[in-house]
């Protein structure tokens, strides 16, 4: 899977997530059913995590300058941007070529490339230790509650 394929599904994915707390979030303002905003809010804060995950780990290997990877993950709280902001990095090159830190290519300098060359070279252990770290920050957060509290 490319950089480019990679934040894309991610970008999409945080874009549906969006839609489903903002119709759960609906659906409770019109008195329909409170029941969605937990599994709606939990997809969505699942997705937002794991899409700030991905969005450095191509900033990292795309070089971006801090500017456009800050906007990369500022654009996640706003509903439906990721995709928008995907497009733009598309047409601008920002998201082309393929991983540079991968075995048998460029040499890793500084700590986030060697973590970047260890995700690459071992790739499920990466994902599964990627998934129990979003667990964790996810079960954390749903611990210490929703952003807002409820009236």
């Amino acid at each position: 899977m490319s950089p480019r394929l990679l934040f894309r599904v991610f970008a999409f994915a945080e874009l549906v997530t969006w839609a489903g707390l903002i119709t759960a979030l609906i659906l409770r303002g019109a008195g329909v059913t409170d029941g969605l905003i937990g599994p709606a809010g939990g997809a969505h804060g699942f997705v937002f995590l794991a899409y700030c995950a991905v969005t450095v780990f191509v900033w990292v290997n795309q070089r971006w300058r801090a500017g456009i990877g800050v906007a990369g993950l500022a654009v996640a709280v706003i509903p439906f941007a990721t995709l928008p902001f995907e497009i733009l990095a598309d047409r601008r090159g920002w998201l082309a070529g393929d991983w540079r830190l991968a075995p048998g290519r460029e040499r890793p300098r500084g700590l986030l490339e060697h973590l970047q060359a260890w995700v690459l070279r071992h790739p499920w252990w990466a994902i599964l230790l990627l998934v129990l770290a979003v667990t964790a920050v996810f079960s954390v957060l749903l611990w210490l509650g929703p952003p807002v509290p409820r009236e």
